[in-house]
């Protein structure tokens, strides 16, 4: 075996032996730190030099050496401090007795007596108390024997984040017989394991199996307890099965008080041409609905490494009161409309120009419901593609459209009847544009041409008596604006403020459409971005005629040192030469009446967040003509430290509708700074509440508290949310997260992160042991 050299410390003061001591003023200083870092490993470890320091040290070269008085002993990132020290150099033994304290990546223990083979640390310590830094945690033993560098073994041990300075009981302990830790294989294994929390036990298993660090590990993961007002009390149990470093699964066993028995399972795969997410649910035996019921949600994607891109998304669900009973599960924006699509693509270089060719198709499966029927989009089967653009020369940009569609609708669709005027059939349609854009610093100039044509052969009669019709529409426009900037001082900051004004000239002839069948035209939100738009419609169907100007300006503040804004206005409105005849009716819906009002209504825009702690924004739609507000969106959100935002938001729309919602997360009791002792901790309160003043009621509303003692959370959240005019499930979550260990029971910080802006987790710089917990 080859020993590491024996280094004495220089400066150190020596009684007898044969080692001779240097002058206070020839040595060299001892490194401060506890840790070498980083610590050499394999061969480079075992020839590191063992460095020694003592009040007083006895040494025989190449033999042993002993000290006493705060020794400090140091190999390879291992620090040993003890009253006293012997090593044995021919069995590399170190043993330390009183006060002892060793460190080695993050972890100190402190005892009364260490035995340890240095360089395959190898040994014991007696009745040691520990510490992981990177957890903010520890504990005691009765024992701890350490098998070598990444295995120990510890007897009758208790593990907790909570203060251990015997100022009273830890609120949370987990006690066991005998813990095996293997940080190779990222396991630990605790035998007899009792889970206490406030003096009463609540988990005890007489196996239990944890990861050490964040690297995923097979095993059961916390329990989760639910409760909503459809489905009762839901207990689930997952488990996590690491497959392969590129592949996992988690299976969810769950028990419904009300429905029953269910399995959920997750597979994710990441492959190197593929990847993907699988979500099976079932119920076998709904006792509400008296049905089996289930879940499908594939999303898949991946290339041939040739440019050849593939993908799909599949999503359904076995009938259609699902999203009443579970909402949320689809995990669809639009709980009643579940999408499943597939799509091929490949990209391609053509001289100078870039392409794209693609094959989709995109059908729905719409959820009805016996209070309400809901109309669906259009199905494409298929979709067939080609996109293409080029610079040419002179400066010009070219850039070309075609695409074939088939439109269908779902088999439940309320206008899916032949007998209605809803139209299915085949669109092909071409879309064009050639422009010569001039860009310089501080300005822009952009004239172009543009064209949509469209053939449509339809599976009804249209109103003419025809099957078959086409249109060509062609477009000219002018997009232009100025870019102005100079220095400014607001509030002791260096600023830089803009001018920007902007004019978009548009002129498209008037074409009837109204005879024409639209798949998948609507009107566009007017707003700060579709004023500039060319067309008032999105989608290919409907293209309005316009002999416009939109003019508008916007001035911002920008922070010169951070580059952040910090105050933006704006104001725009659109002036018609001529009636606009291809117009959306009052709900947005194309083939209105014709507009007739040549001012368009005036948009104002303002944010802020030059005063401290406040960030401000709204935006107004003026109408002229009644002299009125039309929409108006006011926002403020007060947000003068961590974890405490309130957000206030006013939503307004004349004759549709008028919101107020208010969301927060603010302490109403902190601990302070002086207190000392125990787990005692904050109170938080956390919600959001969206209220409908047109109707006088809350739509959607979460209240919530956090209770953070500093080595555990608890968190009570309530949720109501509206599936009906008159109705709505509220669901209950309940989480215990014992810090530096794990969380139990429900999670509800995704709702609490999507629904609250400026929501942070409480202690956020607190890291768990369990990473499939969020």
């Amino acid at each position: 075996m080859r020993v590491a050299p024996l280094a004495l410390a220089a400066g150190l003061l020596f009684n007898g032996g044969d080692a001779r001591a240097q002058s206070n003023e020839e040595a060299a200083p001892l490194e401060a730190s506890r840790k070498l870092s980083p610590a050499p490993r394999g061969e480079a470890a075992r020839q590191t030099p063992i460095i020694l320091r003592a009040r007083e040290v006895r040494a025989r070269p190449d033999l042993d050496a002993s000290a006493e008085g705060d020794v400090d002993f140091r190999h390879s990132g291992i620090v040993i401090d003890a009253d006293r020290l012997s090593y044995d150099q021919a069995e590399d033994r170190a043993i330390a007795k009183g006060h002892v304290r060793i460190s080695k990546d993050g972890a100190v223990y402190r005892g009364p007596e260490l035995q340890l083979r240095v360089q395959r640390f190898e040994g014991f310590f007696l009745a040691p108390e520990f510490d992981f830094a990177q957890l903010g945690a520890g504990g005691r033993a009765e024992r701890v024997d350490f098998i070598d560098a990444s295995r120990a073994t510890a007897t009758n041990a208790i593990y907790t984040s909570c203060p251990r300075d015997g100022s009273g009981d830890p609120d949370w302990v987990l006690e066991t017989k005998r813990v095996k830790l293997d940080f190779d294989a990222n396991e630990g294994i605790a035998e007899g394991a009792v889970l206490r929390f406030l003096g009463a036990p609540i988990i005890a298993l007489p196996t239990m199996s944890f990861p050490l660090t964040d690297a995923r590990k097979s095993g059961w993961l916390p329990p989760s307890i639910n409760f909503d007002s459809r489905s009762g009390l839901e207990l689930a149990q997952p488990f996590y099965w690491n497959i392969a470093p590129n592949r996992d699964a988690t299976l969810t066993p769950h028990l419904y008080s009300k429905r029953g028995l269910g399995l959920d399972n997750e597979v994710r795969y990441l492959e190197p041409r593929f990847n993907g997410t699988l979500e099976l649910g079932l119920l076998p035996n709904d006792r509400v609905a008296d049905r089996s019921r289930d879940l499908v949600n594939w999303h898949h994607e991946g290339d041939d490494g040739g440019g050849l891109r593939y993908g799909f998304d599949l999503l359904r669900v076995s009938d259609d009161g699902w999203w009443k009973d579970f909402p949320g599960a689809t995990g669809s924006g639009t709980p009643r409309l579940l999408s499943s699509r597939a799509a091929v693509e490949r990209s391609f270089s053509s001289g100078r120009g870039q392409g794209l060719a693609y094959l989709r198709v995109q059908d729905w499966q719409v959820l009805q419901g016996s209070d309400s029927l809901v109309t669906a989009p259009y199905q494409r089967s298929p979709q067939l593609g080609l996109r293409w653009g080029t610079p040419l020369d002179g400066g010009f940009e070219l850039a070309v459209e075609a695409e074939f569609n088939r439109f269908t609708l779902p088999a439940n669709d309320p206008l899916a009847d032949p007998s209605t005027a809803r139209f299915t059939g085949a669109r092909w349609h071409s879309l064009g544009s050639l422009a010569w854009p001039l860009r310089e610093p501080g300005w822009w100039f952009v004239p172009k041409l543009s064209y949509n044509l469209a053939a449509y052969r339809t599976d009804q009669v249209m109103a003419d008596g025809r099957h078959d019709a086409s249109r060509f529409i062609p477009t000219a426009s002018i997009d232009a604006g100025l870019e102005y900037e100079r220095h400014a001082e607001a509030f002791g900051h260096g600023l830089r403020q803009t001018l920007e004004p902007r004019l978009l000239y548009v002129n498209t002839p008037y074409h009837a459409q109204s005879d024409l069948p639209n798949f998948d035209a609507a009107a566009k939100d007017f707003n700060f971005n579709s004023i500039y738009a060319e067309n008032a419609f999105s989608g290919v169907d409907r293209v309005s005629d316009a002999h416009q100007l939109s003019a508008g300006v916007t001035t911002r503040l920008v922070d010169e040192t951070t580059g952040a804004e910090a105050l933006r206005l704006g104001l725009v409105q659109r002036f018609l030469f001529r009636d606009q005849l291809v117009a959306a009716q009052a709900d947005g819906t194309p083939d209105g009446p014709p507009l007739t009002q040549h001012f368009s209504d005036l948009l104002l825009l303002a944010s802020t967040s030059l005063v401290k702690s406040w960030t401000f924004d709204s935006s107004l739609q003026y109408s002229p003509d009644i002299s009125r507000p039309v929409r108006s969106i006011v926002g403020v959100r007060y947000s003068p430290g961590p974890f405490r935002t309130v957000n206030a938001t006013y939503r307004y729309a004349r004759g549709l509708s008028e919101q107020f919602e208010l969301g927060w997360q603010w302490p109403v009791y902190t601990r302070p700074a002086s207190a000392t002792g125990g787990c005692g901790g904050s109170w938080y309160t956390v919600g959001r509440v969206n209220y409908s003043l047109r109707d006088s009621r809350a739509t959607d509303a979460i209240f919530g508290a956090e209770y953070d003692a500093g080595c555990w959370i608890g968190r009570v959240v309530a949720e109501r949310l509206s599936t009906g005019r008159n109705e709505a499930t509220t669901r209950l979550q309940i989480q215990l997260e014992l810090v530096g260990l794990s969380r139990i029971g429900a999670n509800p910080l995704k709702v609490l992160k999507d629904n609250i802006p400026g929501y942070r987790l409480l202690r956020d710089d607190r890291r768990t042991t369990n990473a499939n917990d969020e």
